[in-house]
Formats: structure tokens, C-alpha cells, sequence
């Protein structure tokens, strides 16, 4: 879909997607379009060139590999918006033009401009070149932007890769907007070869809100590091640090009373930081040093000072935690007495001499929230260079640069101070940027295509860049000034000097000016700025403190002499071969140097705009506030960018696409022109009656003045379409049905010549099956008449040799008969038994198998003797078992007749019956019989003969509980004994028991139930239910004496019921 495609035919439906054709250009119209393409998940529309996106918090399918493929190496117009197509254009433009891109992202907190600088990454990386050294190039490219900013992505993007999480970690923190907004400002340039191929790149950073390491409002939290090393650090690592767990211990992260965030697992992004920093290239001793002085800066933050009075009259003070200092010292190798006088004193220098001072508590104070602000700060510089140092470019030749600029946007907060000015002042140069390259573009443009060139009238916010920024007479230049002075300046002198020197500019106020000296909304420490997104009041409280950034050389000094590396890299001013008394530069004067010089370079690149808009404060998807996005619009100026994108004609566009979306309007042009496409879009003009007043034709584009006219055009181009949607479903009917017409016609010929195929094939074998049945029956019958005169002749044969046989005997037997005796024969045939029979019966006594009645071995007989041989092993194995038998005495035997019962009664029926077989049946397993009171007992019970004695649980029939008991089986009775006193608590004759039950499963349990009627008063309690290991045994013995009690075999039931 083309440019005006997408803007018009989504136009009713999810708003147009230019907003270059909004009419009329009113900001009622353009919040309107905003929130109708918000509502149908289009986040990104067009102004021109310039992709504005809203935050839809929430993820969408806009960012997968197939939507990168669809977007790559086409025209920015020919889809709908997206920051691909903006990327593709710059990275095309880079590649095959030579000329270096920029993409200036802008916004305020939380719409997104991360997540967009991540966009723009993840599609690079996917459309340049491949191979092994670009592929690691990409990777460190893709891991460095992650370890200083994107460590989580809240419902807009989901990089697969861990992108942006080192920057992320310490260069981004949780704010009443954010959960994960960036403190800092961030430019990466990205460096190509000729092939587009991405050979290195260089990150340069701005301002880091260091003031948040020491303060954080109600509601916010410091840096992402400190919270994922306590969660994520395993306890030993912590331990070595000297850290706890919990955040509730250190001063510095109790402020904002917001330690932990539902949406954020620090414990597992402090290791995907880790992870990260070792793709980068950091070794583990690196990492061990910077988390050292991350340790350092809270162990820092709960040093306090107590004030005392010296002899001399001046404040003092002591430090109330000597220990932490101790720990301090220890992670930074120095000697704490070195550190405990660098926060307590203060020495000034002259050319002269040293004079040593006392700190109060309140300077002391001052001191150590200075040192860990430039501990942090500074060790976040040196993470950049360190990265900078793994991804710049190795290689010589002429390279290509694309620069991504990611920088906070324009703040206004109910209390604005030192960083608000600052981040302010970026923003007013970034907007005076744009609207210089905007204005020089389109000029650059309409002299190319030779169109007249219209005057555009616009805000040029020059004047408060002036106001800012000028050398003598700005406010950054009064700042260093009263901050310079000699004597005693304060922030209110420095409020003083700007009401004396700015009160007539028309874009400052305050109440020490005449214009604005009744206001009462304005405080009296304050001053206002009346800047292009709108006025900012500031309050010059901590000012100069601020601008001022004074660390005291005593604490350089100290720093430098500790032995720990990182600190004499990040404190360079503390080594006394190069200490200097020149003052420092001002923070707002850095700041002025670092962003003209980004001004500079964004000067020589051409500029491509991404302008970011929250739709709600809450992080909710599909909320749209329109006074929160209005005022982003305004500070944003998207009207004037509109305004001046319209100021000369609305619409462009090559002469070849607007003639191929548009021919259809003219019988001339359509279906197919064979002119130029210039020609043919005059005479489509033409045709439609379009006034020259109304467009202008360039050398590659036609100029359309109002929008009204492609409207126009547009709908004439739907009626005409619907025309031609008609015509293709009726050709395409035609067709359709002749194509069913011909299917059907060779569907029929084939059925056909299928059919006469088979009717002629089963003719054929018909008649073929016939043919083989005739021959078959003709070959049956020969084959059985020659086969029945053969079978004649082998019976003649065989009579023939019969009878030749039985007369050759007869004739022997008549010749021999008086020679022989008449019982010969039958003698003869009784010796060779005889003599068969006395060989086997030797054989078999010199082989007869061992005499354990277990050995089932045989010699093999004759066959004639195999009657015999069964006999005579069953005779043999009877006469071993009677021997063993005979062999055994009573004892034993009584043991095999129990083993032969249990086998009777549980074999094949009681799972845990086989483990049984091999355990010989002990009896007594108490030695009851050897205890003293058990004799007596017995023989006062007459229960002498014991059979089996072991402790049992005996279980309650009502409640389940089991008890351990001592059951006793004797040859008269079922006792049941007290385990220690041997009281006798049940005793039941063993006639009494009239059967047993136990389950057919690996329980151990078994039920003795009694007769009902009659027997001992001990009886009447009624069944027992008892648990054994040796349940086997007890009722195998059991059931024999009750068998010898009652010459009875008492029932045995296992079952499940």
C-alpha cells in the first residue's frame, strides 16, 4: 500500500496515517486521529518523514522477523508507518548514498524512546550482512546498548536478545512515570563499511541524574544495580562485599519507600547483567571491582556524624559507625584513619600554605553524599568507555556512521530544579535543531524539484537557546559566574543577578520583575521560563550546589591512594604528581560544551525523527487521556511540524507511483500509458479538471496544495475501483465456470475410457478363466488314469513278492523242520530279555541319583524298559524320603509339617508368601522360655509346651489403634500377654478358635475368630485382629493345633472382603 493508500483508506477506520492530510489541521482533529489509530493498534503514524509513537503498553505482533523481511529495502510509503520503514530508508540512504544518518528519538518518560532505540538496533542487526566478525560485532553492539538502558520492556517490545541491560542496570531507575526510565542521555553512533556491514560504534553519555543516588522521591528507587545485586548476588559474593540482603538496611535505598516492583525479577537480571558484561568482554575481576564500589557507595550512605563544639569555638564532628568506615576501607584497600579525615576535614590550599578545617556535621555530611554521587558517577563513565574500548572500530578505511540519539525528553514536574534546566535547555536545542534541518529540507527539496519556495512563519525558539546558553549574558554564564565569585553567594544572589539582568526578556519571569511582580502562582525562590512546549517554573534552591559539583581534595587524595584499581582511573585529580588549584569546570558548563558538540554532528548527518507520546500516566494498554497526550503534542510541537511540512503543499509524491494508483480516473491513462509519467499525470489532471493554482509539477513529483483534492480524487478512485472489482468477478466468473466446464468434459472421456477398459479386461478374463478350467480337468483326468495303471502294476509287484517269500519259507522250513526242537525260538527271545534286563538294572545301580529328595535326576532307560524305569524311580525317591525321614528328629519333622501347611494353605493365594519359604520357623522369638515368670505362669495355666512366642500389634476393632502385645500359642491355648509384666489378658483355648482370615495382600494382618457360644469368659470379647511379621508362621501353627485340639482342620479364608 502507498503513502496515500494508507492514509486515506484507513482514513475512516483507523485515521489517516499522515498527518500531513488531516483536515483541518486543528488539535482536536489531530488528537482525534491519534486516538482512533491508537484504538486499532496502529501506534505510529506520519508526519511527512517524522514517525510519531504512542506507547501502546502492551505487547503487539509489529516487531517479528517477518515483519522486519517485509519492511526491509522498501519504500517508506509503500506500508504502514513504522520505525522499519524510517530505519530502512536512513540505513539505505547510508548504504547506497553515502550519506550519514541520524535518528534523534525525543519524548518524555515512559513513551517509549528505549523501546524504540531498540527497534532500530533489532532491525539493523536483522538487514545487514552475515558472517562470523559481523556477527560478533552485532552481538557486542546489541549487548552494549543493553548493559547501560533496556532492562526490561513494559508491554511495548520483547528483544529476544539481553539487550540494553549493563546501561539498563545502572543508568536506569524506577520514577513515579517509569518503572524503568533512563537517567541519563544516551548517543550511540554506529559505524558501516562500504557493504552497509556494521564493523564497530561509540556511545557517548549525558548528564547522569547522580543527585538519585543519594535522594529519591516518595515512590521512586535508585538505580536498578543496587536492588539486583542484594537479590541476585548468591550469599557468599555478598558476604565478601560485606552487603545484606535486605534493601531496608542502607540510608541511600530507604527514601522512596519502594524497594521492590511486582513487574521486575531482580535476582534474574542481575544475572543476565552479568552474562552480558562477559559478552561485552569484561573479565571476572573486573566485575568483582565495579561491584565492589556499587558496595562501597551504600556501605557509604550509612556513615553519620554527630556534632561537637572544638576548643577553639568552631563545629565538629565525630563519626558515630566507625565499623562501616572499617568495611569501607577494606573493599577500597586504604586505611580508614586516611578516610575517617578526608570526611571530617577539609584543607585549602594557597600558593602559600595548607590550611586544615573542621567539618560540622552538616559539611561532613555534604562530603561523603559528594563522594558517593562521584564514586557512581564516575564509575559509570568509565562502564561506558569500557564499552566503547570492546565495540570500537579495529579496523582502517573509510566508514559510514548511523547515530541513534536517545535523550530525555522536555520535563516539567510540580518541583523543577537544577536537572530539570538542564534536560530543558537539551530539549530547546533539539527543537531548534529540527526545526531548522525541517525547514532547510523542504527548502533543499522544492529548489530540487523547481517548485517556488514559500516563507514559512514558525516559532523559532532561538531566543531562549540565547536566553540559556549566550556567553555573558545567559543563565548558564550568570551561574558560573556567582559560582566563581569571591565572597558570600547563595542561591538567592544568583536569583537576584537574573532578575537584574533578564527581567525584560519577554521569555523569563519572576517576582523580582515588574511584568510579573503581583503573580502569586509564582514562589518567590523561583524563577519562570516560558519555553516552546510551554512555561516551567524553577526553583533556584541547590542551584549553585548543583552547578558547583565540589568534590574536596581531600577525598581525591584519599581515593587516588587506595589500592584498589578503578579509583585511581576515576580519580585522576587525586594523585599529587598533577595536583592542580585550578577550579573545576561547572556542571552547566560541561553540559553546554557536550550538547553543542552534539549539536555539531547531528548537523552533518541527515536527520530522521521519532517523537514518542504516553497515552496515559497509569501504564495501562488501551487507555487514551487526551489532556495528557495534548500536552505532550504542544510540547512536543507536532502542530508546527505539521504546519511547516504544509506550509507549501500538503501532498508529494513521484510521478510514477501517483499515476499507478490513480490511471484508472482517466480513459486516456488506463490500463496502460505509453508516456512519460509526467505527461500522463497532466492528462489525468486534466481530465479531472484540477486547477494549476492547485498543484505544481517538479521534475520527479507532483505537488498537491490542499488535501481536500486527493479526498476528492480518492473517492473517485473507490467508485471507479468497485467498477473494476465488478469486472474481474465477472471475467473471473467466466473462467471460473469454463475451467469447471473442461474439467468436467476430460473428467467424462476418462470415466469413459476407463469403463470400456474394464468391460473389455473382464471379457478377457473370463474367457481366459474358462480356457484354464477346461485344461485343468483334461489334465486331472489323464494324470488320474495314468496314475491308477501305475498304482495296478506296483500291486502286481509287491504280490508277486509276497508270495515269492512265503514259498521260499515253507520250502526251508519243510527241508529243516526235523532238525530243530519245537521251543527253540521262544528260549532264545526269553535269554535275550533276560540278558537286556540284568545289563539295565547294573547300569542303573552304578548311576542312581544322590539321596536328597530334592534331586529330580534320572539315568535315560531303553525304550523297551520305560514302564519299568517310571516304576522303579518311584519306588527309589519314596525309599530316600523314608530314609531323610528316618533321619529326622521329632523337632524338625514337627518344623516341615508346619512349612508343608503353609504351603497348602497360602501357596499361589498370599503375595508375601514366598519370602517366607527360605525363614525357618523359630517359634519362640522373646526366648520366652528362659524367662522366669513365664514358667510360672505356665504352669499355673498348664501351658507348658510353647509353640510360638513374638510381640504382635494387636488393633482396637472400634477406633483402629494398635497396641503392642506379647501373644503366646502353647499346645493348649491362644494367650495374649502384658509385653513388660507378663499378665496374662487374654487366654482362649485353641478349640475355641473356630477359623481364620487374612487378606491376599502384602498387609501383615490376621483375624482369629472364636465360636460365639460357650467357651472361657475371655472368649466373649470377640474376634482379635492382630499384625505380625510372621504371620505365615502363627497361623500355620495355628491352624495344626487346632487341628490336633479338635481333630478338625479349622477354615482358613484369604480374601478381600
Amino acid at each position: 500500500m502507498s503513502r496515500l493508500g494508507g492514509a486515506v483508506e484507513n482514513g475512516l477506520h483507523d485515521g489517516l496515517s499522515d498527518m500531513c492530510l488531516l483536515e483541518p489541521l486543528e488539535e482536536d482533529a489531530f488528537i482525534d486521529n491519534l486516538q482512533r489509530r491508537f484504538q486499532g493498534d496502529q501506534i505510529y503514524t506520519y508526519i511527512g518523514s517524522v514517525v510519531i509513537s504512542v506507547n501502546p503498553y502492551q505487547s503487539l505482533p509489529l516487531y517479528t522477523h517477518e515483519v522486519i523481511f517485509q519492511y526491509r529495502s522498501r519504500n517508506i510509503y509503500e506500508l504502514p508507518p513504522h520505525i522499519y520503514a524510517i530505519t530502512d530508508d536512513a540505513y539505505r540512504s547510508m548504504r547506497d548514498r553515502n550519506l550519514d544518518q541520524c535518528v534523534i528519538i525525543s519524548g518524555e518518560s515512559g513513551a517509549g524512546k528505549t523501546e524504540a532505540s531498540k527497534v532500530i538496533m533489532q532491525f539493523v542487526a536483522a538487514v545487514s550482512g552475515k558472517g562470523a566478525n559481523i556477527d560478533r560485532v552485532k552481538e557486542q553492539l546489541l549487548q552494549s546498548n543493553p548493559v547501560l538502558e533496556g532492562l526490561y520492556i513494559h508491554g511495548v517490545i520483547k528483544n529476544k536478545n539481553f539487550n540494553d541491560f549493563l546501561f539498563t542496570a545502572f543508568g536506569n531507575a524506577k520514577t513515579t512515570r517509569n518503572d524503568n526510565s533512563s537517567r541519563f542521555g544516551k548517543y550511540m553512533d554506529i559505524e558501516f563499511d562500504y557493504k552497509g556491514d556494521p564493523v564497530g560504534g561509540v556511545i557517548t553519555n549525558y548528564l547522569l541524574e547522580k543527585s538519585r543516588v543519594i535522594w529519591q522521591s516518595k515512590g521512586e528507587r535508585n538505580f536498578h544495580i543496587f536492588y539486583q545485586l542484594l537479590s541476585g548476588a548468591d550469599t557468599s559474593f555478598l558476604k565478601s562485599l560485606k552487603l545484606l540482603r535486605n534493601p531496608e538496611s542502607y540510608a541511600f535505598l530507604r527514601h522512596g519507600g519502594c524497594s521492590h516492583i511486582e513487574s521486575v525479577d531482580d535476582k534474574h537480571n542481575f544475572t543476565v547483567i552479568k552474562n552480558a558484561m562477559k559478552v561485552i568482554g569484561f573479565k571476572e575481576n573486573e566485575l568483582s571491582l565495579v561491584f565492589q564500589l556499587v558496595a562501597c557507595v551504600l556501605k557509604l550512605g550509612n556513615i553519620h556524624f554527630q556534632h561537637i563544639s572544638n576548643f577553639d569555638g568552631t563545629d565538629g564532628c565525630k563519626l558515630i559507625n566507625e565499623e562501616e568506615v572499617d568495611e569501607v576501607c577494606d573493599l577500597l584497600g586504604c586505611v580508614s584513619s586516611d578516610l575517617i579525615d578526608a570526611l571530617r576535614h577539609r584543607s585549602v590550599r594557597t600558593n602559600t600554605e595548607t590550611v586544615q578545617m573542621d567539618l560540622s556535621a552538616t559539611e561532613a555530611t555534604y562530603a561523603r553524599d559528594a563522594l558517593c554521587k562521584a564514586i557512581y558517577s564516575r564509575l559509570f563513565s568509565w562502564l561506558v568507555a569500557r564499552i566503547n574500548d570492546s565495540i570500537r572500530v579495529k579496523s582502517r578505511g573509510k566508514r559510514k556512521s548511523m547515530g541513534v540519539l536517545d535523550i530525555y525528553g522536555f520535563e516539567i514536574f510540580d518541583t523543577n530544579s537544577f536537572e530539570q534546566f538542564i534536560i530543558n535547555f537539551c530539549n530547546e536545542k533539539l527543537q531548534q535543531l529540527f526545526i531548522e534541518l525541517t525547514l532547510r529540507e523542504e527548502q533543499e527539496e522544492y529548489i530540487a524539484e523547481g517548485v517556488q519556495w514559500i516563507n514559512v512563519d514558525y516559532f523559532n525558539n532561538a531566543v531562549i537557546c540565547d536566553l540559556i546558553e549566550k556567553n555573558n549574558q545567559g543563565i548558564l554564564a550568570m551561574l558560573d559566574e556567582e559560582c566563581l565569585r569571591p565572597g558570600d553567594t547563595t542561591d538567592q544572589t544568583f536569583l537576584q543577578k537574573l532578575n537584574s539582568l533578564c527581567c525584560t526578556h519577554q521569555h523569563f519571569e519572576s517576582r523580582g520583575c515588574r511584568k510579573t511582580q503581583s503573580d502569586r502562582t509564582l514562589p518567590l525562590d523561583a524563577f519562570r521560563l516560558i519555553h516552546y512546549a510551554g512555561a516551567v517554573t524553577y526553583k533556584v534552591t541547590g542551584f549553585l550546589d548543583k552547578n558547583n559539583d565540589l568534590l574536596f581534595r581531600d577525598l581525591s587524595y584519599a581515593m587516588f591512594s587506595c589500592s584498589h584499581p578503578l579509583l585511581q582511573l576515576i580519580f585522576p585529580e587525586g594523585n599529587p604528581q598533577r595536583s592542580s588549584l585550578k577550579r573545576p569546570a561547572t556542571a552547566g558548563s560541561q553540559f553546554k560544551v557536550s550538547v553543542n558538540d552534539l549539536m555539531r554532528n547531528l548537523k552533518t548527518k541527515c536527520p530522521n525523527y521519532i517523537r514518542c507520546i504516553k497515552p496515559n500516566d497509569y501504564k495501562r494498554p488501551g487507555l487514551f487521556v487526551k489532556e495528557i497526550v495534548l500536552h505532550q503534542v504542544r510540547y512536543l510541537g507536532l502542530m508546527e511540524n505539521v504546519r511547516v511540512r504544509r506550509a507549501g503543499y500538503a501532498f508529494r509524491q513521484i510521478y510514477e507511483q501517483f499515476l499507478y494508483r490513480y490511471k484508472m480516473l482517466c480513459s486516456d491513462t488506463w490500463p496502460l500509458w505509453h508516456g512519460t509519467a509526467k505527461e500522463g499525470v497532466a492528462r489525468l489532471f486534466a481530465k479531472l479538471g484540477v486547477h494549476d493554482q492547485d498543484c505544481a509539477f517538479g521534475v520527479t513529483k507532483i505537488f498537491i496544495r490542499n488535501p481536500r483534492t486527493l479526498f476528492c480524487m480518492e473517492d473517485m478512485r473507490k467508485l471507479k475501483m468497485e467498477d473494476l472489482a465488478t469486472l474481474l468477478q465477472k471475467i473471473w466468473r467466466g473462467w471460473h465456470h469454463r475451467q469447471i466446464f473442461l474439467r468436467m468434459r476430460q473428467s467424462q472421456i476418462h470415466i469413459a475410457s476407463v469403463w470400456r477398459k474394464y468391460r473389455a479386461r473382464k471379457e478377457f478374463l473370463r474367457i481366459r478363466h474358462a480356457a484354464i478350467v477346461l485344461c485343468t480337468y483334461t489334465r486331472g483326468w489323464k494324470a488320474r488314469r495314468l496314475l491308477k495303471r501305475l498304482r495296478f502294476e506296483r500291486q502286481c509287484v509287491w504280490a508277486v513278492g509276497v508270495i515269492r517269500k512265503y514259498f521260499f519259507g515253507w520250502q526251508v522250513r519243510k527241508e529243516y523242520r526235523c532238525k530243530f526242537r519245537a521251543t527253540a525260538g521262544p528260549r532264545i527271545v526269553n535269554f535275550l530279555h533276560n540278558a537286556l534286563r540284568h545289563r539295565y538294572l547294573m547300569r542303573l545301580r552304578e548311576h542312581l541319583p544322590s539321596l536328597s529328595p530334592t534331586d529330580d535326576t534320572w539315568p535315560t532307560p531303553p525304550i523297551i524298559f520305560h514302564s519299568l524305569s517310571e516304576q522303579l524311580r518311584e519306588i527309589h525317591h519314596k525309599w530316600r524320603c523314608e530314609k531323610f525321614r528316618n533321619a529326622c528328629d521329632q523337632a524338625t519333622r514337627n518344623r516341615m509339617r508346619e512349612k508343608v501347611t503353609a504351603s497348602d494353605l497360602f501357596f499361589d493365594r498370599k503375595i508375601n508368601y514366598p519370602r517366607s519359604v527360605s525363614h525357618p520357623f523359630i517359634g519362640d522369638y522373646v526366648n520366652l522360655r528362659q524367662n522366669s515368670k513365664w514358667k510360672k505362669t505356665a504352669c499355673d495355666t498348664n501351658d507348658q509346651h510353647l509353640v510360638f512366642a513374638d510381640i504382635v500389634m494387636k488393633i482396637n476393632r472400634r477406633n483402629g489403634k494398635m497396641v503392642p502385645q506379647l501373644l503366646v500359642l502353647s499346645t493348649n491355648a491362644l494367650l495374649v500377654l502384658d509385653q513388660r509384666t507378663l499378665v496374662i489378658k487374654y487366654r482362649i483355648p485353641t478349640s475355641e478358635v473356630e477359623s481364620l482370615s487374612l487378606s491376599p495382600f502384602w498387609d501383615k494382618l490376621v483375624i482369629f475368630h472364636l465360636k460365639k457360644n460357650g467357651g472361657d469368659v475371655l472368649t466373649k470379647k470377640g474376634d482379635f485382629l492382630l499384625s505380625s511379621d510372621h504371620v505365615i508362621e502363627i497361623v500355620a501353627k495355628t491352624v495344626l493345633l487346632v487341628q490336633n485340639a479338635t481333630s478338625r482342620r479349622p477354615p482358613v479364608y484369604i480374601g478381600t472382603q
